[in-house]
């Protein structure tokens, strides 16, 4: 995408507030390492190519696939919610912030919504908490996060799918580039910020090389990055809309196998996977990165005993 057509798409994007009654939302999962998720923004200007959240929009009776980039709702009463809603919550639950749309997304210069959440996890004490981004903006909150993470158990996961550029904006066409998400991750880290890279999605084909996640592997922990991770594309029916004509555009050799294998399922499974998981896992030992954010011992938790959680040598 040019900038001229980068600066004509942001033109369309529409702002609006969404009132809420709840922020904290429960995952069902097993296999994530977290209880809670927090999204201060329904829909996400950065276009991904691949977003699975697309179908929350769906949800508002909006089916075309671009609305979900274009009208950006903003959740209203998110700081006095949070308040109350963690009097409720476990502090041994874990939260992630960012799980389906970028809490730095550049409505958030405008709303604030992420940063009155961290002034109220900034009060709090004995939290494990988590951020995942593609934005530099998070930048702007070093402040608080370092406040947040005195008490907390905090970890920022930057999402950096391949450091080639060209490729980079056009399946993340409003999304800053590469080379400034590893600025913010050593700005993080260098802050004392704890501070990672996901490699998240890893596209088969077109992301998924030895030279790909090597090379980003190595610029994580030369930024200073303690953790690197990447688990294979899952593509939505709501993101095959907008993902297959991007295949037929941009990589037409391999549009057909994708369509053969998600049409039936938007999870891979099998060798595939676990060639995968098994070259991440190598690449990650090469660079000493860990496969999660390790855990530390804040100057002011009060948490679990010391003991309990982080476990004498």
């Amino acid at each position: 995408m040019s900038k001229g057509a980068l600066l004509k798409s942001k033109s369309r994007v529409q702002y609006f507030d969404l009132p809420s009654r709840s922020v904290l939302n429960r995952s069902r999962s097993a296999y994530l390492p977290f209880r809670w998720t927090i999204n201060p923004y329904r829909g996400c200007e950065f276009g991904c190519k691949y977003c699975y959240a697309r179908y929350t929009h769906e949800f508002m009776g909006m089916e075309d696939p671009r609305d979900f980039e274009d009208r950006i709702f903003a959740k209203s009463g998110t700081g006095a919610i949070l308040r109350a809603e963690l009097t409720r919550t476990p502090r041994a639950d874990a939260i992630a912030i960012g799980t389906a749309t970028d809490p730095y997304q550049p409505a958030e210069l405008s709303y604030g919504r992420t940063r009155e959440m961290l002034d109220v996890f900034a009060a709090e004490k004995g939290r494990r908490l988590s951020i995942t981004t593609k934005s530099c903006l998070i930048e702007r909150d070093i402040d608080i996060l370092r406040k947040v993470a005195r008490a907390n158990v905090l970890s920022v996961n930057v999402t950096i799918t391949t450091l080639d550029e060209a490729l980079a904006r056009a399946l993340e066409p409003r999304a800053p580039r590469p080379s400034l998400r590893l600025r913010t991750v050593a700005e993080l880290t260098k802050a004392g910020i704890q501070a990672g890279v996901f490699s998240n999605p890893i596209l088969p084909m077109i992301t998924d090389s030895k030279a790909n996640l090597e090379s980003l592997a190595e610029a994580a922990a030369a930024a200073g990055a303690r953790h690197f991770g990447g688990g294979v594309l899952f593509l939505m029916p709501c993101a095959q809309k907008v993902f297959f004509p991007f295949l037929e555009e941009r990589f037409p050799q391999f549009a057909r196998r994708y369509r053969e294998r998600y049409e039936r399922s938007p999870y891979l499974r099998g060798d595939y996977c676990r060639l995968i998981r098994n070259r991440v896992d190598r690449i990650r030992l090469r660079h000493g990165l860990s496969p999660g954010a390790p855990e530390y011992a804040p100057e002011l938790w009060e948490g679990e005993e010391q003991g309990t959680l982080f476990p004498l040598n």
